[in-house]
């Protein structure tokens, strides 16, 4: 075995870097390893696998999106027995991952608030962290969602009116959704006052997140698009009709007169 290290220039994950890389593994290595038909040639060092790591993050990153938005559809679906309820639970969280991503962008890859937060900005957002909020915040949002939605869909059941409905599940749902946001915005934000700038970016996109999710999307948009949309709430076309009807909650149990 022999390793043989080739300086590369840039700083090691920047473009220039990477071009490096390009080279090493396009021009240089492949005579070399043509003399020699049995040996196995692989490069490795900071600049590679920072290369390999990002190109598999973009490969794999549909398909961890396809899963988690497939699954959340076909669960609401079931639930709800609706598809415009999965579709807009959809929507309005990815809205919330979206803000995220812009914070992120203009907080981390920007420079802004450098001496609030107490970090020096190396110009990018931390690879792994997109996915990771992607999935993190998906659940804590689909969590507040699907609690508001079975209070609302209560009272649809019980003989209220979509639009009291909506006003009844916002109203008795406010305090508990509102509580257990600042819970997770203080712990989260403990992460933002690290020295490690990935865990930063981290603690500060996720309590950024949940603040805007709970507050804009949840209290603001959620509730003025479903009285927009009115019964349309709960269209389910015919050839769904036969699906299986998956409950959140058992049904309170009635006691006899």
């Amino acid at each position: 075995m022999a390793r043989v290290d080739v300086p590369l220039i840039g700083n090691g994950d920047d473009a220039t870097a990477v071009r490096a890389l390009n080279t090493l593994r396009a021009n240089v290595i492949p005579p070399l390893a043509a003399k020699l038909p049995d040996a196995e040639v692989a490069v490795t060092g900071e600049t590679a696998g920072t290369h390999d790591f990002n190109q598999t993050m973009k490969q794999r990153a549909p398909l961890v999106f396809a899963f988690v938005l497939g699954l959340a559809f076909l669960l609401l679906l079931l639930t709800f027995r609706s598809v415009v309820i999965p579709l807009k639970a959809i929507i309005l969280n990815l809205l919330s991952v979206g803000a995220a991503y812009g914070i992120l962008v203009w907080i981390f890859q920007d420079g802004h608030l450098q001496g609030l937060l107490g970090f020096h900005s190396n110009g990018a957002v931390v690879t792994w962290l997109p996915l990771f909020l992607f999935t993190v915040l998906f659940g804590l949002s689909m969590d507040y969602h699907v609690f508001i939605l079975s209070r609302v869909r209560e009272a649809v059941d019980s003989g209220m009116s979509t639009d009291d409905a909506v006003r009844h599940g916002i109203t008795i749902t406010a305090g508990v959704v509102t509580s257990a946001a600042l819970v997770m915005v203080g712990v989260f934000s403990l992460f933002g006052s690290l020295s490690s700038l990935e865990l930063k970016q981290a603690g500060v996109g996720l309590a950024a997140a949940v603040l805007i999710d709970a507050t804009i999307v949840r209290a603001v948009l959620l509730p003025s698009t479903m009285k927009l949309l009115g019964e349309w709430n709960w269209y389910l076309p015919r050839f769904l009709q036969r699906l299986p009807e998956a409950r959140v909650e058992a049904p309170p149990v009635r006691e006899p007169l």
